[in-house]
């Protein structure tokens, strides 16, 4: 829902149920910062259902995860951003080729992520952000800025909600919106510390760790 809320509520692009043609008249880039992070591989997914190409996606050792969602042969792209700053702006700008960028949904908004989006994004573009309570001082001013936060849609967003939930089932049931890759951590709740540590030192990627309350040693027994 937070991918749909920063496409659709927030930069309102063009819905997945009205996709842009297919003859390719009409072009949209749009840079997903975070690709193989929940949220921005929902975006992938969603971005497709648009025709909205070329996507380029910012993202690190889950490359593969995210090659699994694109189409190459529509133009879109992989930039690792473990190459350095500078690396990513330049793949930004070699995959735009004579496009500009007029959309970013920066699913990281941080280390860094909305200063390169901003090198390539034209002064008068669009940019949604995840994480609230920061000012992003560095965004040029013409940029048009928002915030996409999932409790929005129990706000101002409650029929958008109402729609997109139910979109979303449809497409888990006609299997073209796939969920995230789970993994089932051991030891149910005595595995969080274990799964925080792996994520924070960025162990895993890709993927949604899954703790089972009944797997807790002892959750059973009487005192």
């Amino acid at each position: 829902m937070t991918a749909a809320v920063g496409l659709y509520a927030r930069m309102r692009l063009p819905a997945p149920w009205l996709p842009l043609p297919a003859d390719d008249s009409e072009k949209i880039p749009l840079v997903i910062y975070g690709a193989s992070s929940a949220v921005g591989s929902y975006v992938i997914q969603f971005a497709q259902r648009s025709n909205i190409h070329p996507l380029i996606c910012i993202a690190g050792r889950a490359q593969q995860h995210v090659k699994a969602l694109i189409s190459p042969e529509k133009g879109d792209v992989i930039v690792d951003y473990r190459e350095g700053n500078d690396a990513v702006v330049k793949g930004i700008r070699d995959a735009l080729k004579v496009e500009k960028l007029e959309y970013a949904f920066d699913a990281v908004s941080e280390k860094g992520s909305y200063q390169n989006i901003c090198q390539v994004l034209q002064p008068d573009g669009r940019i949604t952000l995840v994480l609230p309570g920061k000012k992003y001082k560095e965004i040029p001013a013409g940029v048009k800025q928002s915030l996409t936060t999932v409790g929005s849609v129990h706000v101002d967003l409650k029929d958008f909600a109402y729609v997109y939930f139910r979109y979303i089932s449809k497409g888990l049931e006609e299997g073209w919106f796939k969920a995230q890759p789970q993994e089932v951590v051991e030891g149910g709740l005595e595995g969080v510390q274990q799964g925080l540590e792996r994520l924070k030192d960025g162990t895993v990627s890709a993927v949604k760790y899954v703790y089972r309350i009944a797997d807790t040693p002892g959750i059973g027994s009487t005192t």
